[in-house]
């Protein structure tokens, strides 16, 4: 009894698979005459019911019989669309290949492993759904964007695997294989937020752009909120905007730690937490009191992050810091990470935080990597309002450096109390 209950479990995956990806199909090509389509709903619900019988089937006779009855419905499949393409000159093959797709997904359902097969057949829905904004995107992106995106890929791929993964250089410090993998990781955060930046943020207003943009970098956001604050009278939106591209950093921050060392997060998220929340809320409340948000609606002009030259330059301050952290250390002790904490976060948090982390797994205790880790941010998130005011003027940007101190101040409290 419970073995014909699984079957039907198994059955009715494979058949959802089918009715799901069917009812994409069918909606996409709606507009068509009925017959004229290869296939619809009926279609591709037939298929994936046919796909778990095959795979049952399988299980009892062998492998052989579940390949077979595969080529099978894929002959069928393409003798189908050269006849289609024949007749109506589309030579599109998404519809064919999600029919071999419906029947593989539907036969690994029924094989048991629904549970993996359903969430894949939902991001092939996706997918399929997707076609008018994945050609937008395309359409969009530039050539030098592919060219520089290419270049940093086949760097990573061919040579990362070359680059030897132990220390060199005083205390060991210089690893080339871990700094040219925290380069990728830095710049793959970076390019998310370029990417919409270029796509979506610019078209939605300040709240949006600071948002994506300080997924990229909230420094360059900054820089060009000020340039704009200068031009228009709504100071009080652009701060705003710093405040809230600031507060993506410190999600930089996490994302940074729970790849190098998860562990950290045990402690670092609390305070991490408090100062994200407190940034976040006074350049809300900023944005919100601004009577002119929207009205006015920057666009940034952000450097793609695949580009060979910046990720070398990271690369090199990155390895600069590690070396620096660990001398530090080495002379100072916990006071020379400290120092450097606050040195770091005058110029950039991210290879601070990475640097950190990775001493964590080994001399360095958590405890002082949390507070350095805690203390760059903070400085870095103090110095945005200094770079804000040095554009647009101390008195109009006091504001703006009184709220991102208070915003900062309990998480560093917090983070005393909990070392």
């Amino acid at each position: 009894m419970e073995q014909n209950y699984e079957i039907f479990i198994q059955l009715l995956a494979a058949l959802a698979i089918g009715l799901l990806i069917g009812l994409e199909r069918g909606w996409s090509g709606r507009q068509e005459e009925e017959g004229v389509r290869i296939a619809g709903l009926r279609t591709f619900s037939l298929i994936g019911l046919l796909g778990g019988i095959w795979a049952i089937i399988s299980i009892e006779f062998g492998e052989w019989v579940l390949v077979a009855a595969f080529l099978a419905i894929s002959i069928l499949i393409i003798v189908a669309h050269v006849l289609d393409a024949r007749k109506s000159g589309d030579l599109g093959t998404t519809t064919a290949f999600s029919m071999m797709l419906t029947f593989s997904l539907s036969a690994w359902a029924a094989m048991g492993y629904y549970n993996y097969a359903l969430p894949a057949s939902v991001v092939a829905v996706a997918l399929l759904g997707m076609k008018p904004v994945l050609h937008k995107w395309v359409s969009n992106i530039e050539t030098e964007e592919i060219y520089a995106g290419i270049k940093l890929l086949i760097i990573s791929v061919i040579l990362l695997p070359l680059l030897p993964n132990r220390g060199f250089g005083p205390w060991e410090a210089f690893n080339p294989y871990w700094i040219w993998l925290m380069v990728v990781l830095i710049c793959g955060i970076s390019f998310t937020g370029y990417f919409a930046i270029k796509h979506i943020g610019n078209r939605l207003g300040t709240l949006v752009t600071s948002i994506t943009g300080g997924l990229a970098s909230s420094t360059a956001v900054t820089l060009s909120l000020a340039e704009f604050a200068k031009k228009y009278t709504a100071k009080k939106l652009f701060m705003g905007g710093v405040m809230i591209a600031s507060s993506i950093m410190f999600i930089r921050v996490m994302v940074e730690v729970a790849v190098v060392n998860p562990s950290l997060l045990t402690t670092l998220w609390i305070p991490v937490v408090i100062m994200f929340a407190g940034v976040l809320l006074g350049g809300y409340w900023l944005w919100r009191g601004s009577s002119d948000r929207t009205s006015v609606e920057p666009e940034l002009e952000l450097d793609n992050p695949f580009k060979i030259g910046m990720a070398l330059k990271f690369g090199f301050l990155l390895a600069v810091i590690m070396v620096l952290a660990a001398a530090m250390q080495d002379i100072f002790g916990d006071q020379g990470i400290y120092v450097l904490s606050v040195i770091s976060g005058l110029m950039d948090v991210d290879a601070i935080t990475l640097s950190l982390a990775r001493l964590a797994l080994g001399d360095l205790s958590s405890e002082v990597a949390v507070m350095g880790i805690v203390i760059a941010a903070s400085v870095n998130t103090i110095i945005k309002g200094f770079i804000f005011a040095f554009f647009v003027g101390l008195k109009e940007s006091l504001q703006l450096i009184s709220l991102l101190i208070l915003a900062v101040i309990p998480g560093i409290i917090v983070a005393l109390i909990l070392i």
